[in-house]
């Protein structure tokens, strides 16, 4: 008989993003066990915190467990997390999941962050007529895919003199957080035209402070990612659009490069998932999605 197959899923954080990765891991898990023959179980352990030694701790917890394979969503860079070098030693299959990988070993599943946050930034350029403040708030800071999607917004802005860059304030993947730095943001600046964003928690405190100061619609909001609550509130009209992931095929490619590895077959370097554009006028396809 087959021995049955167990794969760990490490986010950043606890958020509804992660979720929509785990359910397209374990939609991965039934295809594979249906098709193989065996039991594929997926195993989900998202740290307390986005924080690096959390992190590192449960990275720890998952290598002494020996699974089948680890996937891995980084908050802070390769060479800063013990936990992947340790992961790496012990030959345990390793994917990195919406984080950018700089070793050629080690696969990386998502997308082209840096054309995503240009898409996002470019989009609310033209939202303001190209004038104007606008905010940004950056995620976790250390994270490569926050910083890559962060340092593209600055770029694409700074193309138009007529634009003026203001701190959004730093989420560190926090709905919470974020909408107690953008109430700040909005107290600052209250002439702010634009926000952008660079995680899926960004948008949800967002759209929370801008409800709250009365400025639906006068701040125009592009942001990051597609997950039901963001969703909701592009239909409300509180964002106006969202350059967005796709979490549930991160998490499916991500399961199936595992299995891959786990019987030694080579993987490529980068798997792009691509990235959707969801606006008002398409939103209600991806809300049914979620039935």
């Amino acid at each position: 008989m087959p021995k049955p197959l167990r794969f760990i899923i490490v986010p950043k954080i606890s958020h509804p993003w992660y979720g929509e990765v785990h359910q397209g891991a374990e939609n991965q898990a039934e295809i594979l066990s249906r098709e193989l023959g065996v039991e594929v179980t997926v195993e989900f352990m998202p740290p307390a915190q986005a924080s690096q030694p959390i992190q590192d701790a449960i990275l720890e917890s998952a290598v002494a467990s020996n699974p089948d394979g680890i996937a891995v969503d980084l908050v802070d860079t390769v060479g800063h997390m013990p936990g992947i070098q340790r992961i790496k030693e012990l030959q345990i299959p390793l994917v990195l999941f919406d984080s950018p990988s700089p070793d050629a070993t080690i696969t990386s599943i998502g997308n082209n962050y840096a054309e995503q946050g240009a898409v996002a930034a470019e989009r609310l350029a033209k939202l303001i007529g190209y004038s104007g403040k606008v905010a940004i708030m950056q995620g976790v800071p250390a994270a490569p895919n926050h910083m890559d999607r962060y340092q593209a917004q600055i770029k694409v802005l700074a193309k138009y003199p007529g634009i003026e860059m203001v701190d959004g304030g730093s989420d560190h993947d926090d709905i919470e957080l974020a909408g107690h730095q953008a109430v700040a943001a909005l107290d600052q600046h209250p002439d702010l035209k634009g926000y952008l964003c660079c995680d899926a928690s960004g948008p949800l405190g967002i759209a929370s402070a801008i409800k709250k100061a009365g400025k639906v619609g006068e701040v125009k909001v592009v942001s990051m990612d597609g997950i039901k609550p963001i969703l909701d509130v592009i239909k409300e009209g509180v964002i106006d659009s969202s350059s967005a992931t796709i979490p549930r095929m991160q998490g499916s490619m991500s399961l199936l490069m595992l299995w891959q590895k786990s019987l030694g077959i080579p993987t490529p370097r980068n798997l792009d998932t691509g990235i959707e554009l969801i606006t008002q006028e398409n939103v209600d396809a991806f809300l049914s999605r979620y039935g």
